[in-house]
């Protein structure tokens, strides 16, 4: 007899259905179902026709389904011992109930495992997390294939997931899941920018503001598989959880494996309501609240002013310019440290060049911090070129078969941290240069796939990945005091796991605004605009080749984790003082965009990328033009999200004075007027939008003046 419970919060319900025979199953997810019981009710609407052909109990699609149970879609556990494949029908053997969490034991004595099933509700926004664990019960080792963190049943079959590339993260990909089951994995050591561990499901033609959706993500900085499958009697499963390698986890008698957390978050009003339940989710839950309130200082880094060419001169210009521009804090770049011309060699040896930094990098650092700015370093402490002193000293401390070539990877192998010896290594030297020098901010980069990684002659990215939460975690708890960004070729490793020990993503290495509106966007829906990085670059992209003017790459940073990455010296002077205001806007609206929310708007011509950021009293409307319009004008841009009744104060922030931007008649705000309207207005009419070209922006500051 089925027996159930709920778990509530962020104004939903979720209730599970149980019997003594395997895991829960989800049953209703929706809207906050109040006080009464909605057990009995529920379980007789979720009784479904067995048609024939089928097996008399039909598709037991539970939370994790198994085989043995007499499902045939593709199981949430695969395993075996020595070649025989595990057959599971497991059991309830105990649960435990809380508000807005459950966990359940699950066995098979049998089979010899026992499965541990943790799930709780935040009770603030409503975000779902999934855990499965896995015990070894048997007298034999057993391998596992495939473990799910969770599978559920999705009444849509619309998928966004998302593709993309160095330099071109965070692209969604939308389509319709039609017969058979569609999977994105990802086998390179890290998130990876190809396919990032989220995906959304939802409603046919859910869009920003629209349509029921589900949104997932696997907390998980190595290799994983998320999948929609359409069974043989019409619903469609989802599964996620990590991608195992052949033999890389072989639980011994009495050890336990433990999946990645499985996120999960459901809204009624498309994916801007997703991000109104995922942000405060991260800055509350996965950020512990550490960076509420905290003011995010504008960065300067160096990176594409200088590349390899280290002068002390040069970059205490570049220093000067970054400060009278609003820099907060200055970040030095990779080529530092010692033997490092270029980046084939001296990855590995964390101390500073003599030759470009005979006193070190104290008069680099005072004179940073003489003009107030924070100094920061960039660091890749998983990699070691051949040509540096750590390895020719270990060679065998590379990450691979020792038997096989291992393939480089920008001129670098990847170290093997599941050894004690690499990670104490390696803390030892970062440890002594964040001790040594006033460092308040670690760039932690990692610039290679993963190939064959093997240690001990076993599959080691799991085993890896883990080391490096591990080698974080212990510089932070030496180093409170110092922030670190998660860069990975720009936004390769992008996961609410890593987040939870860094403070930052490093969106992307294209800083070409153009491309940066679509990357931050796709960025947007999962992560809060303080996490995100920010840049405004040169105006010859240095990725791109494209030239972008300086109102479009100001405008288009304006709204994350600000910053500065060009050389300053090639601004003219009007440059820089067009620069430093930008800045100085940003630093006027932070706290509250920082702390806000964020909305994706919709606008009927393709090509203009528009968002809205709004905090308490003041928020940043922005339309950026990134193709030529469709047509000669283009419509309002109306403005979801704003309270009705209220009234908003309108100004643009950067009133176009080009020639080629006046037109027969000119809007008030384009003119420098100041608008007032409700909420309700403009969402019904919209706010006026300039005559734009492609590579033009329009951005307006709203702030609520009444009631």
């Amino acid at each position: 007899m089925s027996q159930g419970f709920r778990l509530d919060g962020g104004g939903e319900t979720l209730v599970f259905l149980t019997t003594e025979a395997g895991a829960p199953r989800l049953v209703y997810w929706g809207p906050d179902l109040g006080a009464a019981d909605p057990v009995p009710a529920l379980a007789r609407l979720s009784l479904r026709a067995i048609p024939h052909g089928m097996l008399d109990g039909g598709e037991r699609l539970t939370w994790l389904p198994e085989a043995g149970q007499g499902f045939t879609g593709h199981p949430g556990l695969l395993a075996h011992r020595d070649g025989a494949e595990l057959v599971t029908q497991m059991t309830l053997a105990a649960s435990e109930l809380a508000s807005g969490a459950a966990s359940l034991v699950l066995e098979d004595a049998a089979g010899g495992v026992r499965l541990t099933l943790t799930l709780a509700l935040d009770a603030a926004t409503g975000v779902l997390s999934s855990r499965a664990a896995l015990r070894n019960l048997g007298d034999e080792p057993l391998t596992l294939d495939w473990l799910a963190a969770g599978a559920f049943d999705s009444p849509h079959a619309d998928l966004l997931l998302f593709d993309g590339r160095w330099t071109r993260e965070f692209i969604p990909v939308r389509q319709t899941l039609s017969t058979g089951l569609i999977a994105k994995e990802n086998r390179t050591g890290r998130t990876s920018h190809h396919a990032p561990p989220f995906a959304v499901i939802g409603e046919a033609g859910f869009g920003e503001i629209h349509g029921e959706a589900v949104g997932l993500h696997l907390a998980w900085s190595g290799d994983h598989r998320i999948f929609a499958e359409r069974l043989r009697d019409g619903r469609i499963q989802v599964q996620a959880g990590e991608l195992l390698h052949p033999g890389e986890v072989i639980l011994a008698p009495g050890e336990t494996y433990e999946t990645p957390a499985l996120y999960l978050a459901r809204s009624a009003c498309g994916l801007n309501g997703l991000s109104d339940r995922f942000h405060p989710f991260v800055r509350d839950v996965i950020l512990g609240g550490r960076l509420r309130g905290k003011t995010r200082p504008v960065h300067y880094n160096g990176w594409e002013a200088i590349y390899f060419d280290h002068d002390l001169a040069t970059l205490k210009t570049l220093a000067d310019l970054a400060a009278e521009a609003g820099a907060e804090r200055y970040v030095l770049d990779d080529g530092w440290f010692k033997g490092r011309p270029d980046d084939r060699s001296g990855l590995g040896d964390w101390s500073v060049d003599p030759a470009k930094y005979p006193e070190g990098l104290t008069p680099l650092i005072d004179h940073a911090r003489g003009l107030g700015m924070e100094f920061g370093l960039w660091v890749e402490p998983e990699m070691a070129n051949a040509d540096s002193d750590l390895l020719r000293a270990h060679p065998d401390w590379i990450l691979g078969d020792p038997g096989r070539d291992q393939p480089l990877g920008r001129g670098q192998y990847v170290l093997d941290l599941t050894r004690p010896e690499v990670s104490d290594n390696l803390y030892s030297q970062l440890d002594a240069l964040l001790s040594q020098n006033a460092i308040g901010y670690l760039k932690w980069d990692m610039n290679r796939d993963l190939t064959h990684a093997l240690s001990g002659g076993r599959a080691a990215v799991h085993r890896q990945t883990l080391a490096v939460y591990a080698l974080i975690d212990r510089l932070r708890a030496a180093h409170p005091g110092v922030e670190i960004e998660s860069c990975s070729s720009g936004g390769g490793r992008a996961d609410y796991e890593i987040l939870r020990r860094t403070d930052r993503i490093w969106t992307s290495d294209c800083n070409d605004p153009i491309e940066r509106q679509a990357i931050q966007r796709g960025f947007s829906i999962f992560f809060p605009p303080e996490v995100m990085g920010s840049h405004v670059g040169a105006a010859a992209s240095h990725t791109t080749a494209r030239t972008a003017s300086l109102d479009l790459r100001a405008m288009t940073a304006l709204s994350g984790h600000m910053g500065i990455e060009a050389d300053l010296r090639a601004f003219s002077e009007a440059e820089r003082a067009a620069l430093a205001a930008a800045i100085a806007v940003h630093k006027t609206l932070r706290a509250e965009l920082h702390a806000g929310r964020t909305l994706r708007l919709e606008h009927p011509d393709p090509g203009c990328l528009a968002f809205a950021q709004l905090g308490e009293t003041l928020g940043l409307v922005s339309a950026a033009q990134v193709a030529t319009p469709l047509t000669v004008g283009l419509l309002p841009l109306r403005l979801a999200g704003l309270e009705p009744e209220a009234t908003y104060e309108i100004t643009m922030v950067n009133p176009p004075a080009r020639p080629f931007a006046v037109m027969k008649r000119r809007i008030p705000l384009v003119k420098g007027d100041t608008l007032r309207a409700t909420g309700l207005m403009l969402a019904q009419l919209g706010v006026p939008l300039p005559v734009m070209r492609a590579g033009e922006i329009a951005v307006f500051r709203l702030e609520r003046i009444a009631p």
